[in-house]
């Protein structure tokens, strides 16, 4: 009979993961319907894959606490990027990186119990 420390443990679980996903790509979509400009397409897409990529890696690695991490640097940096960028006067496109921002590091803070119980059962397994 699996424990609850053993459910979660196994790859592709963890629903903040999943969630994660969804706004990796949610936010490459949303180039096709956002008015963009140079750098908030660059933002959008570089920053979605690079969350789709670590949402990937916490799939497979439920153990993994960089990936956690990970998701919640990416949302700084998309939370950012208007300002940084130059396109915070393009609403939908800024509205988008803010929100998206915001949720990543909101899923990854709450992965962030869960994966430190799974990295340190993992830890703890006999080899």
């Amino acid at each position: 009979m699996a424990t609850k420390a053993n459910a979660q443990v196994r790859p592709w679980n963890r629903w903040q993961d999943w969630v994660a996903l969804l706004l990796g790509v949610y936010l490459l979509l949303a180039t096709l319907w956002t008015r963009t400009s140079g750098g908030a397409v660059s933002a959008m897409l570089v920053l979605g894959v690079l969350l789709v990529l670590s949402a990937v890696w916490s799939l497979v690695m439920p153990g993994s606490m960089t990936s956690e991490y990970a998701h919640m640097v990416l949302g700084v940096l998309l939370f950012l990027s208007p300002w940084v960028l130059g396109f915070a006067g393009l609403a939908g496109a800024a509205w988008t990186c803010w929100v998206v921002g915001v949720l990543a590091v909101a899923v990854g803070a709450a992965a962030l119990p869960e994966a430190g119980a799974a990295h340190g059962s993992a830890a703890a397994a006999p080899r």
